[in-house]
């Protein structure tokens, strides 16, 4: 099928549009690095350097998010965990305060949506269904949902604990999605991409420069009869739907 007809049969046939939200519609990662910055001027480790130490969290980070989830709270419990861990005993007053306070900056961090995601979404939600489908502590993601003004746009919103493939195909089941006009959108080849593909749907992806580490993958190639594009911005969208 050529880019053009392609092209056509999205504009004139209603899809679904599954949106992730963090470093999809706005900025989240960034926080989290900084507060990253912070936790290893405070760790002050006396042998390991800062790339060691944010290698070394990064393991820890993975073999907790399984069972503590993903956002700020999990985080701040890595970080106090990442400070007893590598230091070989208990956390002081003044360490859990300002790993407090580095929590603190990611919570409290304004909203700031990705260039064109506003105009966008209230663009396509004219012909299109759209579906917010990110991942985290529900509380978290629906606050930062109200704060970025875009709820209005989605027909329904998902908070799951992860996204793999039986996510998808839960959603696809619940909310009866046809496969062929069903698209992920996102920048997470790990959490985005490569499972919706599994799932069946068809997959955006839209790189971001500060996509987490833990969400690297290779992208994987759309079967037979699935579509998988790659944007350079969220405003090309409309290009195609």
């Amino acid at each position: 099928m050529t880019a053009g007809l392609l092209n056509l049969q999205l504009k004139e046939t209603r899809q679904t549009l599954l949106f992730d939200a963090d470093d999809t519609l706005w900025e989240n990662n960034i926080y989290f690095d900084r507060a990253i910055a912070g936790f290893i001027d405070l760790l002050a480790h006396p042998t390991w350097s800062a790339e060691e130490v944010r290698s070394a969290f990064n393991q820890l980070e993975h073999e907790r998010v399984a069972v503590h989830g993903y956002g700020a709270i999990s985080f701040r419990s890595s970080m106090l965990a990442a400070i007893e861990q590598f230091h070989c005993r208990a956390c002081t007053s003044a360490e859990v305060s300002r790993i407090h306070e580095l929590t603190a900056s990611i919570l409290e961090a304004r909203i700031e949506l990705l260039p064109g995601v506003a105009e966008t979404l209230t663009d396509l939600a004219t012909r299109h269904t759209l579906v917010l489908m990110t991942k985290g502590a529900a509380e978290e993601q629906t606050e930062k949902l109200r704060r970025s003004g875009l709820a209005p746009l989605f027909a329904h919103v998902e908070v799951v604990r992860e996204k793999h493939r039986e996510a998808y195909l839960d959603l696809r089941s619940r909310h009866r999605h046809d496969a062929a006009t069903t698209w992920m959108v996102g920048n997470s080849p790990r959490s985005d991409i490569n499972p919706a593909l599994a799932a069946g749907l068809h997959a955006v992806f839209l790189p971001h420069p500060n996509t987490w580490v833990l969400e690297h993958e290779s992208v994987a190639p759309a079967p037979p009869g699935q579509h998988l594009l790659e944007l350079n911005s969220i405003r090309e969208l409309l290009q195609i739907f």
